[in-house]
């Protein structure tokens, strides 16, 4: 999802795989590779030292987007957080996002509150991808400054259809999502407590949002097909 020849800044780095692997395949010119912990910087450090990259990555300290000056990169990745810290992270860096040209984001929980802050900000998102691997499903997005068109309520919990890279993939995690809401419901007491009616009514919702967003899923995948 990063614009080739972008500058990159990785925040939350961890090993500093990322700016590797792009500055290998020649996708990117630079990076800063950015973590709060100095022990995943040490090793990211180290990484990027074994594959001859010194000078073109640096690595920083820093909590979030705080060490970063306005001007010094053009894509901001997020990647592998819960989506309430990444959502902290954005808000208080909002004003040096302000010369950043796109966010991409991978947001490992809270997706819906990230899509939602977003909007709040005035940042359009253009593409939305999700992969499974190992048994997991990592949806992420890519986001750049404007505003949008509004959201329903399916497309800020599951995002927009016209707007997925990977429809199987999405349609598949949408119709396990699905099952396992609708196994939750027969479980519930057919009649129960007042907490029961409360989680039924929930669940029920759920349900209804994950069938629209399913609906426009494969929708999308027939207008492609045609």
């Amino acid at each position: 999802m990063v614009s080739p020849g972008n500058r990159l800044v990785d925040v939350g780095t961890d090993h500093g795989y990322v700016p590797i692997s792009l500055c290998e395949g020649k996708q990117i010119p630079s990076a800063i590779a950015m973590d709060i912990n100095e022990g995943p910087l040490l090793r990211a450090k180290s990484h990027i030292e074994e594959a001859g990259l010194t000078g073109y990555i640096q690595t920083r300290l820093s909590d979030g987007l705080a060490a970063l000056k306005a001007g010094e990169g053009d894509t901001v990745l997020i990647a592998g957080m819960g989506g309430i810290l990444m959502e902290k992270i954005l808000h208080e860096g909002r004003e040096t996002l302000s010369s950043v040209r796109e966010l991409i984001l991978q947001p490992q929980s809270d997706i819906a509150g990230v899509r939602q802050w977003l909007d709040r900000n005035e940042w359009q998102i253009v593409c939305e991808d999700i992969v499974m691997e190992e048994g997991k499903y990592y949806p992420m997005m890519k986001a750049v400054q404007g505003r949008g068109r509004s959201y329903t309520l399916p497309e800020f919990r599951y995002g927009r259809a016209d707007l997925q890279q990977s429809l199987p993939v999405q349609e598949e995690y949408l119709r396990k999502q699905l099952q396992a809401h609708e196994k939750i419901l027969e479980r519930l007491p057919k009649e129960g407590k007042e907490r029961t009616l409360a989680r039924e009514y929930f669940v029920q919702r759920d349900i209804r949002i994950l069938k629209e967003a399913l609906k426009a899923c494969v929708l999308e995948q027939q207008e492609v097909v045609l």
